[in-house]
């Protein structure tokens, strides 16, 4: 068994993630159990390799067992063969969820002494191994196997890079969109403005391609690319609604993109429900795999997609600012 613990802004939408990547790793791994922002999953060590893509998450593991009174959780700790887990010196650390309803506060103090006592030695500062206790509904004991640094994301914002414009994704939830279309190998922004969603992609390992209208922005995202070392890239000057033209021999497993949602006058001349509309078309006719797309709630945007042949498959909402909601949809052709 394995855990995870999500962010909180967007909680179903992360899990959401986490389910994508875990049935990329395995189709019979899932989520088992939610608790609060904590997820008990069905799924071994193999999926470690998908669950590092993580955007929207603090840190994933190895879950060791779950006990619903103080008690148990101490009989099953000194049950436990702690040799199997803890690599040198160990800290417990607790995570007090919202919905804890136990007392935990002398928990690590007790918990610590019962791994002691089985020959391990405590480093509060620089531990080998950290045993992660989560309290919520129930009390969740596991072994962390990575965190996610806030920072390594945070200097990946838009006004981090070299060519910046102050409207773009912040770089978790470009990654979760990556992670929600189910790329394995490659990915497709046909609207990549500066290129935050291929940035992120192209530091995932998979192959991308970008288009956009105008060249200052190709040039721009290009910049950006090679700034953060991603050199696997086809960037082209195109529009967005003629796809098959600008790739007459290659469909797509994976497409991500985040449309524009301005004005007339920064959509290409078109009206944006017919650029939309256009866009979706197109991706249609190159995708063979899932569109991880979002959209603005004034968009009809599963009725417009359901005509054209798209299979809604997910649907989140973000309420961004107060004159814009978005959906994030995962669609499949």
């Amino acid at each position: 068994m394995l855990y995870a613990e999500i962010l909180g802004n967007l909680p179903e939408m992360a899990e959401g993630e986490v389910k994508a990547l875990l049935e990329l790793s395995n189709p019979g791994f899932t989520i088992l159990e939610k608790d609060y922002l904590f997820l008990a999953l069905k799924a071994n060590e193999s999926a470690f390799s998908y669950l590092k893509r993580l955007g929207m998450a603090h840190e994933y593991g190895t879950l060791l067992f779950s006990a619903e009174s103080l008690e148990e959780l101490y009989l099953k700790a000194k049950n436990l063969e702690w040799e199997n887990f803890i690599a040198g010196t160990f800290k417990v650390d607790r995570e007090t969820m919202l919905n804890c309803r136990y007392n935990v506060e002398s928990l690590e103090r007790e918990l610590g002494a019962i791994i002691v006592r089985q020959g391990f030695k405590v480093n509060l500062t620089t531990p080998g191994t950290l045993v992660r206790v989560y309290c919520g509904q129930k009390l969740w004991v596991g072994i962390r196997k990575q965190a996610f640094s806030a920072k390594s994301f945070e200097k990946r914002k838009a006004d981090r890079r070299p060519f910046f414009k102050p409207i773009a994704l912040p770089p978790r939830l470009a990654r979760a969109m990556i992670n929600l279309a189910r790329a394995k190998k490659e990915v497709l922004d046909p609207f990549m403005g500066t290129g935050g969603i291929l940035i992120e992609a192209g530091l995932l390992g998979l192959k991308v391609y970008g288009v956009d209208l105008r060249k200052d922005m190709v040039d721009g995202a290009k910049q950006n690319l090679e700034h953060y070392g991603i050199k696997n890239y086809v960037l082209k000057k195109g529009d967005a609604t003629k796809l098959g033209k600008l790739f007459p021999d290659k469909a797509f497993e994976a497409i991500v993109t985040d449309p524009p949602y301005g004005t007339s006058a920064t959509l290409g001349g078109k009206l944006r429900e017919e650029l939309y509309e256009k866009a979706l078309e197109s991706i249609y006719e190159v995708l063979d795999g899932r569109l991880s797309i979002a959209f603005p709630t004034s968009f009809e945007a599963e009725k417009v997609a359901e005509r054209i042949g798209f299979e809604v498959l997910e649907k989140y909402y973000q309420r961004v600012h107060s004159s814009l909601d978005r959906y994030f949809y995962i669609m499949r052709n």
